[in-house]
């Protein structure tokens, strides 16, 4: 069988969100937040420090441990007019990794804002350095789709692109905190296990993590894994079509290691696994799906890429038998880690295969994100935001938190 999509109106999944509901900066104290519990139907309130206590014991939690990149580039032109780069991903099949270790220069898919001031040759931006003046420059090389081909290139050409965006670049705080990024950002907007480099936003359910709550997942003998799923700007692009199918989902690359898979399969039907961040969970269905993709005999080459409608095109097989697949086929090409794309899109009527429970922050409405929670507790998503909005919750990416127990 396969899940069959069903005919989704995006005007059903919206409600009245108030300016003043947005966070626009973070507690003082990450685990302070309130947090939301959903579970059989009943809504509750505690606080996030407490979520030691509402998880059961043995649970596995998957985390996503992608850092943000300092991916907001300022420019000035010759008249003085700011124009501002904003890199997405590189322009070449490269993995994310290669093309941000690169050096000197790097084509980067970029969003332009101010583009009317760009016209044409190069931008430049220079700063000073204990070991010297950085002079960075942008160029514009060609349009693809709603973004641009942007040549950056820098003097003295040692140091990495990582690097070049760590001095240069700004925290791409999402566009609805109506503000410019502070100093204070660079350690908030960070969950405190971010690892490895990549997203050009936070996976914001990990923001309200800390040493104390680790602790407490430890002292209650639940597990924790991690995967890596680099978040890209399209997670804040609004559904614009009257319906899903007419929607264009954007691609993230992910990184699953070995280990991670045979702790899923040691969990599976034995103890709860619970996701912390919609990023974990469609990472891990991405994984489920490649799965099937094997066992089908649909997989072929080297590359891993799960298309938007891969769980609605084809049918379904055990998870136990697709997970075993995924990881013969590491095992058979002497890899640690399976390194892929995924561009799959969660909505109501998909039947999740692994998760029975998820961590996460309130969405913005009319998004594929909503229309993820939707697909996970159905109609009751209605129930929970509206205690959410009614009980001073705070709301996207610096708010409060939830979990949803199946």
């Amino acid at each position: 069988m396969e899940n069959s999509l069903p005919d989704i109106k995006i005007n059903d999944y919206t409600y009245s969100l108030p300016t003043e509901k947005i966070a626009q900066y973070p507690l003082s104290e990450r685990d302070k937040s309130k947090l939301l519990v959903y579970e059989k139907g009943n809504i509750s309130e505690k606080k996030f420090n407490e979520l030691p206590g509402v998880i059961p014991p043995n649970t596995l939690l998957i985390f996503n441990k992608t850092r943000v990149i300092n991916a907001r580039l300022r420019f000035k032109n010759q008249s003085g007019k700011n124009i501002e780069i904003f890199t997405l991903e590189p322009a070449e099949q490269t993995e994310l990794v290669t093309a941000l270790n690169t050096k000197g220069s790097v084509n980067w898919l970029c969003l332009v804002g101010n583009l009317k001031a760009w016209k044409g040759g190069k931008l430049e931006s220079q700063i000073n350095t204990e070991s010297g003046s950085i002079t960075l420059a942008a160029e514009l090389l060609e349009k693809k789709g709603d973004s641009f081909i942007v040549t950056l290139s820098w003097q003295p050409a040692e140091k990495t692109f990582a690097e070049i965006l760590d001095l240069f670049g700004d925290v791409p705080l999402p566009p609805y905190m109506k503000r410019d990024s502070e100093t204070n950002d660079k350690q908030t907007y960070q969950t405190v296990y971010a690892e490895n480099e990549g997203s050009v936003a936070a996976p914001t359910a990990g923001l309200h993590f800390t040493e104390k709550v680790f602790e407490g997942l430890r002292r209650n003998n639940i597990k924790t894994d991690f995967v890596t799923l680099h978040v890209g700007a399209g997670t804040f692009k609004p559904v614009k079509s009257e319906t899903i199918t007419a929607h264009e989902m954007h691609s993230e690359s992910f990184y699953i290691d070995k280990k991670t898979i045979s702790s899923l399969l040691e969990n599976l039907n034995v103890n709860k696994i619970i996701a912390v961040g919609t990023t974990s969970m469609r990472t891990i269905e991405s994984l489920y799906w490649f799965g099937v993709q094997l066992l089908q005999g649909r997989h072929s080459g080297n590359e891993v890429l799960i298309s938007q409608w891969e769980p609605y095109e084809n049918t379904i097989e055990d998870v136990s038998t697709a997970l075993k697949a995924v990881l013969e086929y590491i095992n058979s090409a002497s890899i640690e880690h399976l390194y892929g794309k995924t561009n799959i899109i969660i909505v109501p009527g998909y039947d999740f295969k692994i998760f029975s429970g998820l961590i996460t922050n309130f969405h913005q409405p009319q998004s594929t994100l909503l229309l993820l929670i939707a697909a996970f507790i159905g109609g009751d998503w209605k129930r929970v935001y509206e205690y959410a909005l009614n009980n001073d919750f705070r709301f996207l990416s610096y708010g409060d938190s939830s979990i949803l127990l199946k």
